[in-house]
């Protein structure tokens, strides 16, 4: 920060929903308590797990737990912390990232422009087994809730921000009522869109205003072993599609999918062809790295022509079935 530019108050919140992520949480934690930039307040939100709750109570008593008040799904976490929060900014966090002894602090830079009114930062992948499954070329690490090839690579106004390292002014997300509770993940079930939707409406009601990609404001997401399946790769890429079909229901179809037509016809043509070029070197993960874009491709697109003209798909109805239980 330079001159009389004063730093925004943040409140930090990461969402918990269950006890087998408990390593994760604590190191999620645990990062927040080294940053080089405190926040003035840090909430985990405990998404209708009592004794999860519990625990962390009694594991970091210097935090503010609590359970979630609103629908059962990620939104509603993130929606009871917005109701608690004291900061100016809300930064959010996944249980299962942690974050960079400086991430609060890049991340809070682009809020010296007023106009900026939210700022997320890079995700990289930390793989199971330290290497990068063949059909996850670069242009799909989304697939694992992470920065992928194709987004900007210094910083950047962007249409959307990634969920799991975000930050909103607080006085925004109370305008906008929130995240939508119709949307996002439940548990492992991966259908989400919420934080694209969230930032959509936010320019949409506010068209000057900026949404800002920090890159140098990193967290190390941690991927589990079964999201590096083929199977994974097809439902995760499927919801996806559907998500994006109701996103657009809400925000129209032009701004739900403009940022993706551009990802179709240049970002992944280009991985193809880079993948297949591998292939022909002789290294067989190239012909693995070029199918999963093309399956990727066809499972999105399949998930978004049966969310916009079929029936309503069985994630969806999996999910209304969830945040109602």
């Amino acid at each position: 920060m330079t001159g009389t530019t004063r730093r925004p108050d943040v409140t930090a919140v990461v969402c918990a929903y269950t006890a087998a992520r408990w390593t994760d949480l604590v190191a999620a934690l645990d990062g927040l308590a080294t940053q080089t930039v405190a926040p003035s307040q840090v909430l985990v939100v405990v998404d209708h797990e009592d004794d999860l709750l519990a625990r962390v109570r009694e594991a970091f008593p210097d935090v503010e737990a609590v359970p979630s008040t609103r629908l059962r799904g990620l939104s509603g976490a993130r929606n009871t912390a917005v109701g608690l929060a004291r900061g100016e900014v809300v930064a959010f966090l996944d249980d299962d990232a942690v974050p960079r002894p400086d991430w609060l602090e890049r991340m809070l830079e682009p809020y010296d422009d007023p106009d900026v009114l939210a700022v997320g930062g890079a995700a990289r992948p930390v793989w199971p087994d330290g290497a990068r499954p063949g059909q996850l070329a670069t242009e799909l690490d989304w697939v694992v809730g992470c920065t992928y090839r194709g987004l900007p690579e210094e910083r950047a106004d962007v249409r959307n921000l990634m969920g799991c390292s975000m930050s909103f002014r607080r006085t925004a997300l109370e305008e906008l009522g929130g995240f939508a509770e119709g949307a996002g993940r439940i548990g492992a079930l991966p259908l989400g869109c919420e934080e694209t939707e969230l930032c959509i409406r936010l320019r949409q009601r506010h068209p000057h205003a900026r949404v800002v990609l920090e890159p140098a404001s990193v967290v190390d997401h941690r991927v589990t072993a079964d999201r590096t399946t083929w199977r994974y790769l097809r439902t995760r890429s499927y919801a996806e599609g559907l998500s994006k079909a109701a996103m657009a229901a809400v925000v129209g179809s032009t701004d739900a999918t403009a940022v993706e037509r551009g990802y179709v016809t240049r970002v992944l043509p280009g991985g193809v062809r880079r993948e297949l070029a591998r292939a022909a070197r002789g290294d067989r993960d190239g012909w693995q790295g070029a199918a999963g874009i093309v399956t990727a491709l066809a499972a999105t697109t399949a998930g978004y022509a049966r969310g916009r003209l079929g029936p309503r798909a069985r994630l969806v109805r999996r999910a209304e079935e969830a945040r109602t239980a």
